[in-house]
């Protein structure tokens, strides 16, 4: 399996009648020279609007992190567009940093945005130096002002569902914040089977496009998806918080011509699932007409919940299932819960928070504080500081 599978319950620190099941699915990383070869085409927005310090600058920096790594199996294209396209570098083998670099320095901002030529020239470049069973990839960068000459966004789709089904793949990456297209980046992307990341500094390019570049490139197991059914003799309520708007009809799961989403190498994807168990307050009344015998003739008294998931390899058609229990076992309380585990909860709670949800509203941003703070751990790379900043930012506005 190219990922484990974990998870951890502990009560809900906004909810005492509440409890949370964290699943969390880790994909097993790469080191770099185990990477296979990588044919890359950077499309990169020099319209006019990309002049500011934080948009076309920032990204010559950001990319030029992303170089450093390259090996001389690896293949670099640079295309770009603006009131036209051009070709601003041809394939070039990814050591040949002196070339790669000095291409990037000469990208300059003028004119008008015509995303839609930019994307078909890089799509050609891509299929020009394919590389069969490597990673193709088209890694597009602008500040959102992707519409002129595209008729309709669903023709870029069809266009980047195409391409994606001859094994070139899209990620985006966001610069800038005024005529920021965001819904569209994301939407190109997830068609596209790739990330999408909004870069705002150079630490977040290096986070994206160095630290977390694994998981951007190489795809450990593609179309995934999970589904988890809970035991109704522990469980009489369930909400799921995350990947919402991801959620597939029961019957996609077993339909391998359903598109699902891909997982990166050393990707960790967390999804918490808020309880109401047997004994706590459910929200709604018991249904009088529940058919719970059937199913108490085949539930395990340990068995909180079943999880299935499906993934296919990254050159598969065909789905692998792997199937396991949720075992039902002693709770700690939420303090004595795992830092991880106390941490993710606090963020999944600014989530909610943020979007005013009615099941926050009782929750202050004080206590989202000092959740991340006393979850906080060794934090070697900053990110657990610069979320608990976020809270403090996010409560100042609220007044």
């Amino acid at each position: 399996m190219p990922f484990a599978v974990k998870y951890e319950l502990a009560p809900s620190p906004w909810n005492a009648q509440r409890t949370l099941l964290k699943v969390d699915v880790q994909a097993r990383d790469m080191q770099t020279r185990d990477l296979p070869p990588a044919n890359l085409v950077f499309l990169i927005d020099t319209s006019g609007s990309m002049q500011p310090a934080e948009r076309l600058p920032l990204i010559r920096s950001a990319l030029k992190l992303l170089v450093n790594d390259l090996r001389a199996q690896d293949n670099i294209t640079i295309v770009t567009y603006a009131g036209g396209t051009h070709v601003a570098l041809a394939s070039t083998a990814g050591n040949n940093t002196t070339a790669i670099k000095a291409a990037i320095d000469n990208l300059d901002a003028y004119g008008s945005t015509g995303g839609e030529a930019g994307l078909r020239l890089a799509y050609e470049q891509a299929e020009k130096g394919f590389i069969k069973g490597g990673v193709n990839r088209i890694l597009l960068t602008t500040d959102g002002d992707f519409n002129l000459g595209i008729t309709d966004p669903k023709d870029i789709e069809a266009l980047v569902k195409k391409e994606r089904e001859k094994g070139i793949t899209l990620s985006t990456l966001g610069v800038g914040d005024d005529n920021f297209n965001e819904a569209m980046m994301v939407r190109i992307a997830d068609v596209g089977n790739g990330n999408y990341s909004y870069i705002d500094s150079l630490s977040e390019a290096q986070k994206v496009l160095k630290d977390e570049m694994h998981q951007t490139l190489v795809t450990v197991a593609k179309d995934v998806k999970s589904q988890i059914e809970f035991n109704p003799q522990w469980v009489t309520e369930y909400r799921q918080i995350g990947y919402e708007k991801r959620q597939l009809r029961d019957e996609d799961f077993n339909n391998d011509k359903v598109d699902a989403g891909d997982i990166g190498a050393g990707k960790h994807v967390t999804l918490f699932f808020e309880l109401t168990l047997n004994g706590q307050k459910a929200s709604v009344d018991k249904l009088r007409y529940a058919q719970n015998k059937a199913a108490s003739k085949t539930t395990k008294s340990s068995e909180l919940a079943w999880i299935k998931l499906r993934w296919k390899a990254p050159q598969g058609s065909e789905s692998t299932l792997a199937e396991f229990p949720v075992v039902m076992g002693k709770m700690p309380i939420f303090a004595d819960a795992s830092e991880d585990f106390r941490f993710r909860a606090a963020v999944a709670a600014f989530g909610q928070k943020l979007r005013g949800s009615e099941t926050l509203a009782d929750t202050t941003w004080p206590q989202i504080i000092k959740w991340g703070e006393q979850a906080r751990g060794e934090d070697r790379q900053g990110y657990r500081a610069e979320f608990i900043k976020l809270v403090k930012l996010a409560e100042g506005l609220s007044h």
